[in-house]
């Protein structure tokens, strides 16, 4: 007996691209709605029996007729982040006011192509670049909202999206009243459009106050080692650093330890602040300063307008501005400060 090898299965995009049209035109001309030309629905119908296409009629009829629940796609980091059980609780809130169920699920796109869960729509928290799973649920029919905007490819029907450039910006400001000059980040690759914002509003910060763009890598779920050593090889490099901004959530209270063991006292002789707030920052000794992102109302804004696309009250390709707040704590007291 032979192996058979895993294919994937041809998408309306593949068809709307074989046939040289757009993917709104490929869909009317298989579905026999809208203004086709002949000539175009007879390309559109040749690509997809060329491709094999295969329409998702089940997808379509879950469309169509309600079933009393939304999806919400989460990362699988999720119960290690007190910001994604916030985002979580506030996308509850709105589907209990609206008598829906959640139904939650995480993966990629393509374990969704022959399985998607039984939902009129679905919201996706912090999609991964090219997230395939967007052009699967446009592809079937399914509205879908992102918390923060894709980073490449396909744009949702909704976004809720922060100006988080702007936000790390304020927060350098405030280390820079506070004497730090010279920062350095620890933040995740550009993978996601909350970490390109993070480094795109850092560097530009940096370019224009003539300071050295400091940057250490992490991975999003990096150990406590693991971010101790990055903070290390950001002061090691270079030990002028007067200020050390952390990305991920909850790295910044890892990083605490290593500052101590490298003799440095935080809110005094460096600062120290993250980018997530939560729980941990705020307990910290000393608290560390942090934006809060207000991930149970960004929830709430995403779940809100996902049911707006449903009901046809919101257009397709709204955007939503989430505002955070800048939060100061003693970890940023002052250089050459006394407690």
């Amino acid at each position: 007996m032979c192996a058979v090898a895993k294919s994937s299965r041809a998408t309306l995009i593949d068809v709307a691209r074989r046939a040289g049209v757009a993917k709104t035109t490929a869909s009317d001309a298989l579905s026999g709605s809208g203004r086709v030309a002949a000539s175009t629905r007879q390309a559109v119908l040749a690509a997809a029996e060329q491709l094999g296409y295969v329409p998702n009629h089940a997808a379509r009829h879950l469309r169509r007729a309600s079933t009393g629940a939304i999806g919400l796609h989460v990362p699988e980091r999720i119960h290690r982040s007190s910001y994604y059980m916030s985002f979580v609780f506030g996308a509850l809130d709105v589907a209990a006011t609206r008598d829906h169920d959640v139904t939650m699920f995480t993966g990629s796109g393509s374990d969704y192509r022959s399985r998607l869960p039984r939902v009129d729509g679905v919201v996706l928290s912090d999609p991964v670049r090219d997230d395939p799973l967007i052009d699967h649920l446009r592809e079937v029919g399914l509205p879908a909202v992102t918390c923060e905007r894709v980073a490449g490819g396909t744009p949702a029907d909704g976004t809720v999206w922060s100006r988080h450039d702007e936000g790390v910006r304020d927060l350098l400001d405030e280390l820079a009243a506070s004497g730090a000059n010279r920062p350095g980040m620890i933040v995740p690759a550009d993978e996601w459009d909350w970490s390109a914002s993070l480094t795109r509003g850092y560097t530009s910060w940096c370019e224009d106050h003539d300071t050295p763009v400091r940057i250490e890598r992490i991975p999003f779920e990096s150990p406590a080692d693991d971010v101790r050593a990055a903070a290390r090889r950001l002061l090691e490099r270079d030990p002028a650093i007067d200020a050390v901004v952390c990305g991920p959530d909850g790295t910044a209270a890892q990083v605490l330890p290593e500052l101590r063991a490298l003799e440095r006292r935080v809110g005094e002789d460096v600062l120290l602040a993250s980018c997530v707030d939560g729980p941990l920052m705020q307990v910290a000794d000393p608290p560390i300063t942090a934006i809060d992102l207000r991930p149970r109302d960004a929830g709430s804004r995403c779940a809100d307008l996902l049911f707006s696309l449903i009901s046809g009250e919101a257009e397709p390709g709204t955007e939503i501005i989430h505002p955070t707040e800048l939060v100061v704590r003693a970890s940023s007291r002052g250089l050459g400060r006394t407690p």
